[in-house]
């Protein structure tokens, strides 16, 4: 089906946001917010630069500023880091390790600093200290020392809990085992960090042992600290600098810049750099030098942070949301360099989204060597209209993947072609289609293949969701299961699960040999031994596959993998259509728009029109009803039950409009569907009650007009049964 795209909201500035778009925006920033934090604080893989995350939280907090009340619950304007992984015990912090508010240019530091006095009631005159140092890329830790001996080092996780570490703290050099003349409580806070030159030789060891190379230095270190074994950490080249505190049995000294100077007389490593001024002049001749000096600082760093230097200020200043007032980083202009766009091929993800990768002639960018960039997606693609053979600036910010920002249209080669980006997969011919939501006319700026049963690309991640808990459950064939028989060609497709048994008998496979991998070379155990599939532990699971040849339509659905449609959307479609059959079909017949089948399918309450459509572009794809016409030779789903089916009011469509009062309407809804009723959203021609609460509106002239039975809340109570 044909679809026409919308604006993009996230092209919109902030000031031309309309409140709807601005909630779009928000609930879109906070996922690719949560997501990237999950890669860079848990993963130790960032998925995207310093500079886009920092424009993402920046977009992010002006439209708190502009929309007050439009501030998600999950808004990433409170939240620090990611949660601590499972893999350590957790620890609670006894003060929370905050991040850092950002200033992105010299504007942004003047800002800072007339806030800091407008807060302190100081004037211009008044004498107001601040300290500069390095903001070193690295992973935070927390150190406490009880009289003098490090009894526990913990990362920083989500601000509030951290991951205990302290087998791994004690095995790097850096930090001391023991403190004399400190305080009987002091908690020391810093960075773990390696440097370039020790990052390059570790490097350089893992390659010839066989192993993964670190993509850099701020990955090394994080991942060494984050070991299982110490003995490994132990093994890497960590360091420390020291550079605040936490918890204190008594202060340090009374500013900031002394107390630093403490901790090195304690024996801590603390930053060269850092130097203390009285004017936003000075502050900003400091970054520009310690810019000009970070190439041959022989370690990765940022930005520059500020920090007021009176720590009885500090204390008056205090926090707002997860930042302190007293402090700012001043973060570094992404590095950038030139090259050559010499291909763009199109990845296709476990999920069917196309992404443009930009293949280039290689480039160091930051002292990393660069041949991949993202362009994206299409519109990016068509913005900057970027071609193959043109000469483009790729930027990086020390820890992510490359992106191209600018075309240098006017080196571009005679006769270059505009890009056309595939309509359909390039992986298994499917459609690729950006997803519209046909109430809002918004498109979803991704292209997405329709393939998703028979596309090799998500072919693995569609048959684990197919066989999870949720879906077909079927009892020992697990998520690795289902990827080694991939692997191994033996299962393609959900109906291939359930003709194991057959073509095992057959012949045509061989289950109980050893297990190969695709070149030929045999699985082996973690003591080196072949292993051989059980026979008898086969035995069960076909036993356990044709177990589930009969299943419920709700979870047949869900097992399908169909873009928006969960366990929840499964089982409205399940009990709205009584079963599969009677959804498949609904499926085919709402391609059109204008047909009874589409706004049919709308009316199911909790079924919009971003999740119709979904169902639609599913079974639009001929290769996915092949592949379920093939499924349903094997597995029968049953018809959905209807409960109460003998109540007065079963089979019926019932709609709730305005306020009720003796219960919720989510109470109201669950209550009818117990009866048999269908309970839908919208009023249509087949709607056959209508329960009206107080404030009832359009929906009731609408109820009036078509001559739908229009309910009080008592009448409908009694109709019901009580």
């Amino acid at each position: 089906m044909a679809k026409q795209k919308a604006a993009r909201t996230d092209d919109i500035p902030v000031a031309r946001l309309t409140p709807e778009q601005a909630a779009a925006e928000l609930a879109r920033l906070a996922a690719k917010i949560a997501e990237a934090d999950r890669a860079y604080y848990a993963d130790d893989r960032p998925a995207m630069s310093d500079a886009a995350y920092d424009a993402l939280r920046r977009r992010n907090l002006l439209i708190e500023k502009r929309f007050p009340k439009l501030k998600r619950d999950d808004s990433p304007s409170d939240k620090i880091g990611a949660a601590p992984s499972a893999k350590f015990d957790k620890v609670r912090h006894a003060l929370p390790m905050l991040s850092l508010d950002n200033a992105f240019d010299e504007a942004d530091v003047a800002d800072f600093v007339k806030r800091v006095r407008r807060f302190l009631k100081l004037d211009e005159d008044a004498s107001l200290a601040f300290t500069a140092e390095p903001k070193i890329d690295g992973l935070s830790l927390n150190l406490r020392y009880e009289k003098g001996v490090l009894a526990l080092a913990a990362t920083r996780g989500d601000g509030a809990v951290g991951e205990n570490v302290t087998a791994n703290a004690l095995a790097i050099d850096d930090i001391p085992k023991a403190l004399k003349g400190a305080p009987d409580l002091l908690e020391v806070r810093g960075e773990v960090y390696m440097s370039h030159e020790d990052f390059l030789a570790l490097n350089a060891r893992l390659e010839a042992e066989g192993e993964e190379a670190f993509a850099n230095p701020r990955n090394a270190a994080a991942g060494s600290l984050r070991q299982l074994d110490a003995a490994i950490t132990a093994a890497r080249p960590l360091r420390f600098f020291a550079y605040a505190w936490g918890a204190l049995s008594e202060p340090l000294a009374e500013t900031q810049f002394d107390a630093v100077r403490r901790l090195k007389k304690l024996r801590f490593e603390i930053n060269p750099l850092m130097r203390r001024f009285e004017t936003v002049d000075e502050l900003i001749a400091h970054y520009r030098m310690i810019g000009e000096a970070r190439a041959g600082l022989g370690y990765d760093i940022d930005g520059v942070v500020y920090k007021v230097d009176r720590l009885d200020y500090q204390e008056r200043l205090g926090f707002v949301s997860r930042h302190p007032r007293w402090a700012t980083a001043h973060k570094f202009p992404a590095e950038k360099a030139t090259t050559v766009l010499e291909a763009i091929e199109i990845q296709v993800g476990r999920t069917g989204k196309l992404t443009p990768v930009a293949r280039l002639k290689p480039v160091t960018v930051g002292g990393v060597v660069v041949s991949n960039a993202t362009l994206h997606n299409e519109d990016e693609i068509k913005r900057k209209d970027a071609r193959v053979g043109d000469t483009v600036v790729i930027q990086r910010a020390g820890d992510v993947i490359p992106q191209v920002v600018e075309v240098l249209k006017d080196k571009r080669l005679k006769g270059a072609k505009p890009f056309v980006f595939p309509d359909r997969c390039p992986v298994c011919d499917s459609h690729a289609v950006n997803e519209v939501n046909p109430q809002t006319g918004k498109a979803d700026v991704d292209r997405r293949c329709t393939g998703g049963l028979i596309c090799a690309a998500q072919a693995v991640e569609r048959l684990k969701h197919f066989v999870s808990r949720n879906a077909f459950d079927i009892e020992g064939l697990g998520e690795k299961q289902i990827a080694a028989f991939f692997e191994q060609g033996i299962i393609r497709e959900p109906a291939d699960i359930f003709t194991l048994r057959r073509r095992q008998d057959s012949g045509e496979i061989d289950l109980y040999a050893y297990k190969k991998k695709p070149d030929g070379s045999i699985h082996l155990d973690k003591d080196g031994n072949k292993t051989p599939t059980n026979a008898k532990s086969m035995g069960n699971l076909f036993d356990a596959i044709d177990a589930r040849r009969e299943i419920s339509a709700a979870r047949f659905i869900n097992a399908l993998g169909v873009r928006h449609v969960g366990e929840t959307n499964a089982r409205l479609f399940a009990e709205h259509y009584g079963g599969f059959d009677g959804f498949y079909a609904a499926a085919v017949k709402a391609r059109d728009r204008e047909s009874e089948a589409y706004q049919d399918m709308l009316s199911i309450d909790g079924v919009g029109a971003l999740v119709a459509q979904g169902a639609i572009d599913f079974f639009d794809e001929v290769h996915n009803r092949e592949a379920v016409d093939r499924l349903l030779r094997e597995v029968r789903p049953q018809a959905a039950q209807t409960a109460a089916a003998d109540s007065p009011v079963a089979g019926r469509t019932v709609v709730f409009t305005g306020t009720l009062e003796t219960m919720t309407r989510d109470e109201a809804k669950a209550r009818a569907q117990s009866l048999g009723a269908r309970v839908s959203g919208s009023i249509s021609a087949k709607t056959d009650y209508l329960v009206a609460g107080a404030k009832a509106g359009s929906k009731l002239k609408k109820a009036q007009d078509l001559g739908v039975t229009v309910l009080t809340e008592e009448e409908w109570t009694a109709l019901a049964g009580g």
